[in-house]
């Protein structure tokens, strides 16, 4: 029986890749293994829905993905080979084909992990991370889901950054004629791991990332989140106002080592100038905290060879999105082995929650006129 699914067994680009199955889906595209038999290799093939090619917003979006990820070269970020267009007019992403887990469904199966086998996670993560902020690159969109894991000849959990569709860059590095689809106020990311800046709308910056990176390791150490909420404009509320639950404290009869906990309450600090300074800041915090719980030297070495990797200076990536990903305990979760998909989205413009912009601008106000009252009754006396 014929596949009701165009492209599989579909050969693309005069034949170079054959479409072999469907490895994942989300709202805005298709991912596809496929064989490539020149390089003798499997690939992963993201196909934008074609009913979505009219979406310039979510075209651009697609695009800018793959411009993002094609310019960076750190080895714990998914290689893209080729994007373009096919001749019906679909938009394609050819990546490196994955096979393993994302980071959420390894928890979920395994349960929280121990210090020694996260931090070196988080570790690599971070320095795929540095490389992407020195090229001006802002992920905006870090979770568990959005971090595979695999198997190398070295590490156990060899992890690779997925799906830079969210990602924010300068406007000095937008191409020509470039759809521009962020504005101030907007709120953009995963309502669980956002960071307080972004869950105002405010301009997202590379303590944006550092602050989501410290709430995925809070979770893979506890299989709990910073903070207990219901829904998402919740988690939003309390990125803004709540200070988030000691990670000595999330899990009863569960301990950290003190300096775990003050390395992760510093990356979750409020306001992103009091976070680490950068991802390689943090990376070292981390191996700082392996070097104190007497890390095996094996893995020791392994960590501080993927927080080193050199970031290249050459890149140019791609433009923002205004869309909101659906939070991830919504997401439906895919067999072992399936190469994550971007999520389905909702409409942005999410109202900002915590302290409101009609709230403080009443505060200003306030003052404002305070201190005319004042200018006024000095100026009386002196008469």
């Amino acid at each position: 029986m014929r596949s009701q699914d165009p492209f599989i067994g579909r050969d693309i680009l005069n034949g170079q890749f054959q479409i072999l199955q469907k490895i994942g889906s989300g709202g805005m595209g298709s991912v596809y293994k496929a064989l490539q038999p020149d390089m003798n290799r499997m690939v992963a093939v993201k196909i934008l829905h074609p009913k979505l090619n009219t979406r310039k917003d979510l075209v651009s979006r697609f695009r800018r993905e793959a411009r993002s990820m094609s310019q960076l070269s750190h080895p714990n970020t998914t290689k893209v080979f080729l994007y373009g267009e096919l001749d019906d007019g679909s938009l394609y992403i050819v990546m490196e084909y994955l096979d393993g887990k994302n980071l959420n469904q390894t928890v979920r199966n395994d349960g929280p992990f121990s210090i020694e086998r996260a931090l070196p996670i988080l570790i690599a993560v971070s320095g795929a991370l540095d490389e992407a902020h020195r090229a001006g690159i802002i992920h905006r969109d870090l979770k568990p889901e959005n971090i595979f894991l695999v198997q190398s000849m070295s590490q156990r959990d060899y992890p690779k950054v997925l799906d830079f569709g969210l990602a924010k860059v300068g406007e000095r590095q937008m191409r020509p004629g470039s759809v521009i689809l962020t504005q101030e106020g907007m709120v953009f990311g995963t309502p669980e791991f956002m960071s307080p800046e972004q869950a105002q709308g405010k301009t997202p910056v590379p303590g944006s990332d550092i602050y989501a990176l410290a709430v995925i390791l809070y979770e893979v150490l506890t299989g709990k989140l910073p903070f207990d909420a219901k829904s998402p404009m919740d988690f939003i509320h309390l990125h803004v106002t709540t200070q988030p639950i000691p990670l000595n404290q999330r899990v009863p009869g569960k301990t950290f080592p003190p300096m775990l906990e003050a390395v992760v309450s510093k990356a979750l600090q409020k306001r992103s100038e009091d976070r680490y300074a950068s991802a390689a800041e943090f990376a070292n915090a981390l191996q700082t905290v392996l070097q104190e719980q007497g890390l095996p030297a094996h893995l020791r070495s392994s960590s501080q060879m993927v927080a080193a990797q050199p970031a290249n200076q050459s890149m140019r990536p791609a433009l923002p999105q205004q869309s909101m990903p659906v939070p991830s305990q919504w997401q439906p979760s895919h067999p072992p082995g399936q190469y994550y998909s971007a999520p389905p989205t909702i409409p942005h413009g999410v109202p900002r929650s915590g302290p409101s912009l009609i709230l403080l601008i009443g505060v200003a106000v306030a003052f404002l006129c305070i201190g005319a009252l004042l200018t006024f009754a000095a100026m009386k006396v002196l008469r």
